[in-house]
């Protein structure tokens, strides 16, 4: 009989160190939730941050496809042009430079000088 009282007590004293537990974690969750909708603080410190700026790309006439001003920037070159002057009039980045410069190859209007430049036919 007193190893029963005894066990019991010890399951009491669990379950009071078990409530105790959950009312500091019941706190802290309160605390995070007032925490996560109150507003953020204006003054010293920190600004807030911007969203980031889209990077602006030069566009050709309207119509014009990528094609058309890579073609347009290739043939104004006599000694040709590599892709990081095409990228860095453009905007484009490098497979859309890539795709416009095969195409133009297959129709037969540019070739490549030498790797990576490019000349009119």
């Amino acid at each position: 009989m007193k190893a029963l009282k005894k066990d019991l007590q010890a399951v009491v004293k669990d379950l009071k160190a078990l409530a105790l537990k959950t009312e500091k974690v019941a706190k802290k969750l309160d605390k995070l939730e007032k925490a996560a909708v109150a507003k953020p603080k204006r003054g010293r410190g920190r600004p807030p941050l911007k969203p980031a700026a889209k990077k602006v790309v030069v566009r050709g006439p309207r119509g014009a496809s990528a094609m058309d001003m890579v073609f347009g920037i290739i043939s104004r070159t006599k000694k040709g042009v590599d892709t990081g002057k095409i990228k860095e009039k453009t905007g484009f980045n490098d497979k859309k430079i890539w795709n416009a410069i095969n195409r133009l190859k297959n129709q037969g209007k540019i070739k490549s000088a030498r790797k990576g430049v490019y000349v009119k036919i």
